[in-house]
């Protein structure tokens, strides 16, 4: 919250608040403490499955914090702030990115403001555990939500092209590291 403040004030970096986006994993507590800060600044929740078998899976975290807690807690932080989450959705290939996914996704966030920033997945190498969807695939997703009534968008892309995007550089420093 200190950083927060600093790089909003206007003798730090000046930047406007509702150009600040605080991520979570879905910290009930947190996200209940943000809520009462009052803030103009942007919350996404990083919720990448729309069950809690398969986030258990995926973000182990949410065994402490279950889908229906992180829910409750965001529909708190939405009554108290009138502001919109984001709800960030990497896509996994045959993992979470199905049309039962997708209704499952719908049915999750029902009666929220918030909008789905639906991630391709970067692969790191063909040997990775997970693989990245198909261009079809993320836009049926996409479209599913949509006509589901959900607002949903497909993440620009920087730097894959070049091995540098998100969990690409890691990826190749540890494999140098660790031919």
């Amino acid at each position: 919250m200190d950083f927060k403040r600093i790089i909003n004030h206007p003798k730090g970096l000046a930047i406007g608040a509702r150009h600040i986006t605080v991520s979570t994993c879905g910290i009930v507590e947190g996200i209940y403490r943000y809520a009462a800060e009052g803030l103009q600044t942007n919350l996404a929740i990083s919720l990448h499955a729309p069950n809690n078998e398969l986030r258990n899976k995926l973000m182990p975290i949410n065994r402490a914090y279950p889908l229906e807690k992180v829910m409750e807690a965001v529909r708190y932080y939405e009554r108290e702030t009138n502001r919109r989450v984001t709800y960030e959705y990497l896509l996994l290939q045959n993992i979470n990115d199905t049309k039962k996914h997708a209704a499952e996704l719908i049915a999750l966030i029902k009666g929220t403001k918030g909008y789905v920033n639906l991630i391709p997945y970067n692969e790191t190498n063909k040997f990775a555990e997970f693989q990245r969807s198909s261009g079809n695939r993320i836009h049926a997703f996409l479209d599913y939500l949509m006509k589901g009534g959900v607002t949903a968008t497909i993440r620009r892309e920087f730097g894959s092209d070049i091995d540098a995007a998100c969990g690409q550089l890691k990826a190749n420093v540890e494999k140098e590291v660790n031919p």
